[in-house]
């Protein structure tokens, strides 16, 4: 009698736990990682079945699924622990394409990404991204991958922190990477650090980025044009109202004008009357 009780409290017990479970599991699939698109320009999109879904500002990719970006493509996206990167033109990019590996952020299939990794001051935030090469390990920095062709060529450039690069094609030792260092990772070639390139790369690169943002975005800083034109389009006029109302622009785009601030000039008289008309014979 003893026995069949425990037997059945057994089995009740087991029957609660699978039925918590099977509760408990679309919550768990609702709150997988996920990344949220901050900013955007140009054709981003979603490969999905192998059909391409268009993505939009504060849409969500989860774990597993694969952004393509076009000619024009860029975006950036935030990361769930407040980690971000951005996607260039022209990327093949797989978010957390390990899901069980709770380090892994992305494997760049093709392609450029700049990815800031955030941690608390003293914190280290352990991440690591993966090329068809190579795996770059962080705990915290900022640094550029481009994987440069369908071999995998990849070149890891770093500004912030410190990152560690191993070949996944080729033995060797794993270098760590401070900041204006980059190296070259080489399919079945040992890797070779480029030390006094590294800060060139980098300013290429930030140049690069920053033309990307004026044209493609439109944005500008400190109201300078593209290329130190000025603030406003040649030939545009300065102020209205703030040369006492007399005067033209002069069509600089400075504001300037050739009005000397005296009293306005009297209109033009009216067009003179018509003249009589003379009886009809």
């Amino acid at each position: 009698m003893f026995r069949r009780l425990m037997l059945s409290r057994t089995t009740r017990s087991l029957l609660s736990f699978l039925a918590a479970v099977v509760c408990l599991a679309p919550a768990a699939l609702a709150q997988d990682p996920v990344a949220t698109v901050i900013d955007m320009s140009g054709q981003v999109s979603l490969q999905q079945g192998g059909y391409l879904k268009a993505v939009n500002r504060n849409d969500v990719i989860r774990q597993m699924q694969v952004v393509v970006t076009g000619p024009d493509g860029w975006a950036k996206f935030q990361y769930t622990d407040g980690s971000t990167f951005e996607i260039f033109p022209k990327s093949q990019v797989i978010f957390r394409e390990q899901p069980t590996d709770w380090e892994h952020l992305l494997n760049i299939m093709i392609g450029h990404v700049k990815v800031w990794i955030q941690h608390a001051p003293g914190v280290p935030n352990p991440k690591n991204v993966t090329t068809p090469t190579a795996v770059i390990s962080v705990r915290g920095t900022v640094f550029d991958v481009n994987v440069e062709d369908t071999d995998g060529t990849t070149f890891v450039s770093v500004d912030e922190g410190l990152v560690g690069v191993r070949n996944l094609t080729a033995p060797g030792p794993v270098p760590e990477l401070r900041p204006g260092q980059s190296i070259y990772v080489y399919r079945n070639q040992p890797l070779v650090m480029q030390k006094d390139y590294g800060m060139l790369y980098n300013r290429m690169f930030r140049a690069a980025e920053d033309l990307f943002y004026r044209v493609a975005l439109g944005r500008t800083t400190g109201g300078g044009g593209i290329g130190g034109l000025g603030g406003g389009p040649v030939g545009a006029q300065g102020d209205k109202g703030k040369n006492g109302g007399g005067g033209t622009s002069t069509g600089t785009g400075n504001g300037g004008s050739t009005g000397t601030g005296s009293a306005p000039a009297p209109p033009a008289p009216p067009p003179a009357p018509p003249a009589p008309t003379t009886g009809g014979h």
